[in-house]
């Protein structure tokens, strides 16, 4: 009988491998805030290796953000994104060496928002792929052909575009 971690490995690689793009940022958030409240539980613990592996593994996905982040679209909003997930990571990187709380539950709060802003994003495509008749459901607008690439139309504000 296989065991329960080797279940778990299964079903993650299955969520992955099925996930659209979109879903599959909204993992990459999610498990900044997870691992990032890891590394804060660690410092407020003064157990810093579970602080070294939780801000370790939020700063690779934050690096990993930065990297899917695509600038055609809107170069705009790539550098002020790009500048927002690098700015965290200078900040993880300060809390971690000043063993700043504060400065850890600043990164948490930040990606938090940016999680929920993504959701948001992703319900507002879904609707609008709707009202276009692009879909019948949701789950339906969220499963694009390419990754989404954040657009705008250079009057301040900003949109995503699953397309390529």
């Amino acid at each position: 009988m296989p065991s329960d971690q080797t279940q778990t490995d299964a079903y993650l690689t299955t969520k992955v491998l099925t996930a659209s793009p979109a879903e599959l940022r909204l993992m990459l958030l999610d498990g900044a805030v997870k691992f990032c409240r890891q590394g804060r539980d660690g410092l407020n613990a003064k157990n810093y290796e579970v602080c070294f592996n939780g801000f370790s593994r939020t700063r690779a996905i934050l690096v990993e953000l930065v990297s899917s982040i695509r600038p055609e679209p809107n170069p705009d909003l790539h550098q002020k994104l790009c500048s927002l997930y690098m700015y965290m990571i200078s900040r993880l990187l300060q809390a971690s060496h000043e063993k700043s709380l504060e400065k850890a539950d600043e990164v948490i709060k930040l990606l938090e928002y940016e999680r929920e802003t993504w959701v948001m994003t992703m319900q507002k495509a879904a609707g609008e792929l709707r009202a276009a008749g692009g879909a019948t459901s949701a789950q339906a607008a969220l499963a694009p052909s390419r990754a989404p690439a954040m657009a705008g139309a250079g009057d301040g504000t900003s949109s995503v575009s699953f397309e390529g």
